[in-house]
């Protein structure tokens, strides 16, 4: 593997979440108006997550502030991002999060990429035992856990697309915070991942769409790989993509092509690159000599196309180095 994370890479990726964490606008709310009167701010509605474009963005950017500090312990930003999130994850702030889930028509919200992230960032805060930022997040990681366990046994049918609404990626997410926290939750994705994804077979490797930042079959296989004992996943994964070891189905080690980077939508393309690499990297471990090389150097193809355009346009700046620092830092 030619890539891996570096002190300078990641405080790199820390200066830019810095940069957007905090910055309120321009933003794009997820809010549901009842009247005139729930026209309000970004930082009106939230008090902590009102940066970074959107609330999502603004949840994994505060994960990638705490992530970058666990792994790089001479981080160069440390001390701003310790004070940062002294004074932005309080309970007061807390409180106020939580409070907006009480609110009409909310029961969407986010639902389920801002859920995970928001359990994936409070399971970060857990491994930094020398403050109170996991204690302070804990009510909010449970009422979005709470909704999880309400809401997968109703999800009849997995959503497979290669955006938020992808429900592979938020289980992978949700598994790692579950494990350490919700014994129930953490017995349900497996069962749930495998009534969804168990019985494929032959995947096409129709993608990606044209705004995807996840590749769904990849993205389900890493599901597969998190959820089964390793023999069973080798059998799936066998009949899930029986020709890979032929480079087939192309279109799984073809980075995708981004035209434009200003465009919002268009950017997403550079997230499926940098996605890829990490399911390719988190899969490869299982997979026999021959094909986990094919799949190490075609991460490391994923993330040459990628890994230069971390910064420049707000669309990515924004969000891509959360899926850059997937993708470089040792495969779980």
């Amino acid at each position: 593997m030619r890539h891996h994370l570096t002190a300078e890479t990641a405080n790199r990726f820390a200066e830019i979440a810095l940069g957007h964490v905090t910055r309120e606008y321009p933003h794009k709310l997820d809010h549901v108006m009842e009247g005139p009167e729930d026209a309000l701010g970004p930082r009106a509605l939230h008090p902590i997550f009102f940066g970074s474009f959107d609330w999502h963005s603004c949840v994994h950017g505060y994960w990638l502030l705490l992530r970058t500090r666990r792994l790089v312990p001479d981080l160069a930003v440390a001390p701003r991002v310790a004070a940062l999130l002294d004074g932005m994850l309080t309970e007061v702030r807390v409180a106020g999060e939580l409070a907006y889930l009480d609110r009409a028509y909310t029961g969407g919200f986010e639902r389920p990429y801002g859920w995970a992230w928001l359990l994936a960032l409070h399971r970060e805060a857990q491994r930094h035992p020398e403050s109170h930022w996991a204690e302070n997040l804990e009510p909010l990681a449970r009422a979005f856990a709470d909704r999880f366990k309400a809401h997968l046994p109703r999800l009849t049918y997995p959503i497979r697309t290669g955006t938020h609404y992808n429900s592979a990626f938020a289980m992978i997410l949700a598994l790692d915070w579950a494990e350490a926290n919700d014994p129930g939750l953490a017995e349900l994705i497996p069962a749930r991942a495998r009534h969804y994804y168990g019985e494929d077979r032959g995947c096409p490797g129709w993608e990606p769409g044209g705004d995807d930042f996840l590749s769904p079959a990849l993205t389900e296989a890493l599901l597969m790989r998190r959820t089964l004992p390793a023999e069973d996943f080798r059998l799936w994964f066998d009949d899930f993509l029986p020709d890979i070891a032929a480079g087939e189905p192309r279109s799984l080690f073809r980075p995708a092509f981004v035209s434009d980077r200003s465009d919002g939508k268009i950017a997403h393309l550079d997230g499926v690159n940098l996605s890829r690499a990490w399911c390719w990297r988190g899969i490869a471990a299982a997979l026999d000599p021959e094909r986990a090389e094919l799949a190490h150097r075609t991460a490391d193809e994923h993330l040459d196309a990628s890994l230069p355009h971390v910064a420049g346009d707000y669309m990515g700046e924004h969000w891509l180095a959360t899926f850059a620092l997937l993708a470089l830092e040792p495969p779980a």
